[in-house]
C-alpha cells in the first residue's frame, strides 16, 4: 500500500512537471509569433520613395499677400498627400487651399514667421486646416518651397 502511495506521488510530480513544461513551451511559442507578426508589419509600413511622394503632392505656386504687420510675403508650398486620389481631390480644392493659406498669413506678423519654429507652426496649422476640408485621404505634410518677406 505504501509503494502504491509513493507511485501515486511520483505520477503526480511527473504530471505537474509535464504541465509546467507544456505551459512554458506554449508561452515561448506565443511570444515568438507576436514578435514575428510585429516585425513583418513594421517592414511593410515603409516610407514612400521620392517618386511616390512627388506623384501624390500638389504644388501651390508662389503667392504674394499681406501679413498682419503690414509686410508682404511671397511664398509657395508643396503639399504631400497620402495617395494619388487625395492629390487629385486637393488639386480640385486648390482655391480652398489658397484661401486657407491667405487667411492664416493675414493673421501672422513677420516676427511670427522668423526662424524654424515659426515656419513649422505655419505648416502644421495649414496641414490641420487642409485635412478638415478633405473628404478622402489626408494631407501628410506641408513644405515651404520659397519664402520672402518684404
Amino acid at each position: 500500500m505504501e509503494t502504491e502511495a509513493k507511485a501515486g506521488k511520483g505520477n503526480n510530480k511527473l504530471l505537474t512537471v509535464m504541465i509546467v513544461m507544456l505551459t512554458v513551451i506554449l508561452l515561448i511559442g506565443t511570444v515568438a509569433i507576436i514578435i514575428i507578426l510585429k516585425s513583418s508589419k513594421e517592414g511593410s509600413a515603409k516610407e514612400p520613395d521620392i517618386d511616390e511622394v512627388i506623384e501624390s503632392s500638389v504644388d501651390i505656386p508662389e503667392m504674394t499677400t499681406n501679413l498682419a504687420s503690414d509686410d508682404y510675403i511671397r511664398i509657395s508650398f508643396k503639399i504631400q498627400t497620402d495617395s494619388k486620389k487625395t492629390q487629385e481631390e486637393l488639386t480640385k480644392r486648390d482655391f480652398q487651399a489658397k484661401n486657407i493659406i491667405i487667411e492664416e498669413l493675414s493673421e501672422m506678423k513677420s516676427q511670427d514667421l522668423k526662424g524654424k519654429k515659426g515656419k513649422e507652426q505655419l505648416t502644421n496649422r495649414l496641414k490641420d486646416q487642409l485635412n478638415e476640408i478633405m473628404q478622402d485621404g489626408e494631407v501628410l505634410d506641408v513644405y515651404i518651397t520659397s519664402y520672402i518677406i518684404q
